[in-house]
C-alpha cells in the first residue's frame, strides 16, 4: 500500500538558470522567518483504500493515499455526465426545456426494475432535460443518465466519446469513460485524483449550477427522494456519492469555511457508515489542521536589486499580489524566505519589470517560488553621474582584487 504524503507543494522550484538571464549575477538576500509557531497537527490516516484532499484555491495537496490507482467510479461518474450536459447547455445545443422520451433500455437498465438508483421514469414517457439533470445530481438516477445520453448524443457509446473528449481537455489523465451511469464496465475507470480535478472543474466552470449538488431532495412524478450524500447534513455543500459491489462505497465532496474551500474524494470503503465516518474525518482534517500564512504582502518590499547608471542606486523588489501558502498547523515557523535578484540591472528600469524571485524553503527543500518585480521606475542618470558610477565600480573592483 502506498504511504500517505502530506502537503505536496503546489509549485515546485524552477532551476535557477531558467529564471536568471546569463548576463546578470545572482545575489542572495537575507533569510526571513515566516509565520508563528502553533501545536503541530497530528498525522492523519484513513481506512479508505484511496483518497485525496486538496485546497481548492491553490491546488495544494493536503493529503493523498494511492490517489492514482485505477478504480471503478460507480455513480461518481455522473459528475462527468452532468459536466457534458452543462457544456451542451452552455453551447446552446440543448436547453433545460428540451424534452426526451424514455427508451426501453433506459427503463430496463436504470429504472425501478433494475434495483439500482433510479428516477422512476415511466417507459415511453417524456421528460425535460432540466428534470433529468436534477434526477442525476440529486437522485442519482441511472435511468435519467441514459435518457440524457441518448437524447444528446444518440447513443451511450457516442455520449461516452463526449465524456472522454471533455475529460482529456481538462486533464483527466488517469480516467476512461464508457457509460454515463457508472454500472460496472471493464472499459471504464477513474482515479480519485481525477475525480477531484473534475469536481474543481465543475465548481469553477459552472458556479451557477453548483447549487444543485447541495439540494437535499427532489420530487418527480409525485415521488420524493433525498440526496445520497451524507455529508450534506454534516457540513459539506456537494458533490456526489457512488456505490457498486465492485467499487465499494465512495464519495466526492467539497465544503468551505471562512472563505477557504477544500475538495476531496475517497473510495473503496465497505459500508455506508464507514464512508460517512471517514469522509467526515477527512473533511474535518482539511478544515482544522492547516493554516494559511501570508508569506509576502502585495507591494511589500522583499529586497532590492542594484541599478547601474540610474538616478537611484537600488530598486525595491515587490510581489504583484499577496503570496499565501497553506501549511500544517504549527509548521509555519519552519519556513524561511530567500530573495534572489538578477542585478545589477541597467537603467532605465520600468516599474513592474521582473527582476528576481522569492523562494520559500523548508530546510533545504524549496516548496515554492514566486516572481518579484521592480516596485518603481528608475530613470537613467545623466552623463556625469554615469561616469562617476563607472569610476566607483572600477575602484570597488580594484580594491576587491587587491585584497589579500
Amino acid at each position: 500500500m502506498q504511504a500517505a504524503r502530506f502537503l505536496a507543494p503546489f509549485r515546485r522550484s524552477a532551476p535557477v538558470a531558467a529564471l536568471v538571464r546569463p548576463v546578470f549575477g545572482l545575489a542572495l538576500a537575507c533569510l526571513v522567518l515566516v509565520g508563528m509557531a502553533r501545536p503541530a497537527s497530528a498525522a492523519f490516516e484513513t481506512t479508505a483504500p484511496v483518497a485525496v484532499l486538496l485546497d481548492h484555491a491553490t491546488g495544494t495537496v493536503l493529503y493523498e493515499k494511492d490517489a492514482d490507482r485505477r478504480i471503478a467510479p460507480a455513480s461518481m461518474v455522473k459528475l462527468m455526465t452532468v459536466a457534458v450536459i452543462f457544456d451542451e447547455l452552455r453551447k446552446g445545443t440543448v436547453t433545460r426545456e428540451t424534452v426526451y422520451t424514455v427508451s426501453e433500455d433506459a427503463w430496463r437498465t436504470g429504472g425501478a426494475a433494475s434495483g439500482g438508483s433510479t428516477m422512476f421514469l415511466p417507459l415511453n414517457s417524456s421528460v425535460s432535460l432540466g428534470d433529468l439533470v436534477k434526477g442525476i445530481v440529486i437522485q442519482s438516477g441511472n435511468d435519467a443518465t441514459i435518457v440524457a445520453a441518448e437524447g444528446i448524443a444518440g447513443s451511450i457509446p457516442a455520449f461516452a466519446q463526449k465524456m472522454n473528449a471533455l475529460g482529456a481537455s481538462i486533464g483527466l489523465t488517469g480516467s476512461q469513460f464508457a457509460n454515463p451511469h457508472g454500472l460496472p464496465d471493464p472499459q471504464q475507470w477513474v482515479t480519485v485524483r481525477d475525480l477531484v480535478r473534475l469536481a474543481r472543474y465543475l465548481i469553477d466552470t459552472y458556479p451557477e449550477e453548483y447549487h444543485l449538488f447541495s439540494e437535499e431532495s427532489f420530487t418527480f412524478n409525485k415521488i420524493t427522494q433525498r440526496s445520497r450524500n451524507p455529508l450534506l447534513r454534516l457540513g459539506a455543500d456537494g458533490l456526489k456519492t457512488g456505490h457498486t459491489s465492485e467499487a465499494g462505497y465512495g464519495l466526492v465532496a467539497s465544503t468551505q469555511r471562512d472563505g477557504r474551500r477544500i475538495v476531496f474524494a475517497m473510495s473503496g470503503m465497505r459500508s455506508v457508515d464507514e464512508r460517512a465516518r471517514e469522509a467526515k474525518r477527512l473533511m474535518d482534517y482539511g478544515l482544522q489542521s492547516f493554516e494559511e500564512v501570508v508569506l509576502l504582502k502585495a507591494g511589500e518590499t522583499a529586497g532590492t536589486a542594484d541599478v547601474r547608471a540610474g538616478v537611484e542606486p537600488k530598486v525595491a523588489l515587490v510581489s504583484a499580489g499577496d503570496i499565501k501558502m497553506l501549511v500544517p498547523a504549527g509548521e509555519a515557523s519552519g519556513l524561511t524566505r530567500t530573495v534572489v535578484d538578477n542585478g545589477p540591472v541597467e537603467a532605465p528600469v520600468a516599474r513592474g519589470t521582473r527582476l528576481g524571485w522569492v523562494r520559500i524553503m523548508r530546510g533545504q527543500e524549496t516548496v515554492r517560488q514566486d516572481p518579484l518585480f521592480a516596485g518603481s521606475d528608475v530613470e537613467r542618470a545623466g552623463f556625469f553621474r554615469r561616469i562617476a558610477d563607472t569610476i566607483a565600480g572600477h575602484v570597488t573592483w580594484k580594491s576587491a582584487t587587491a585584497a589579500p
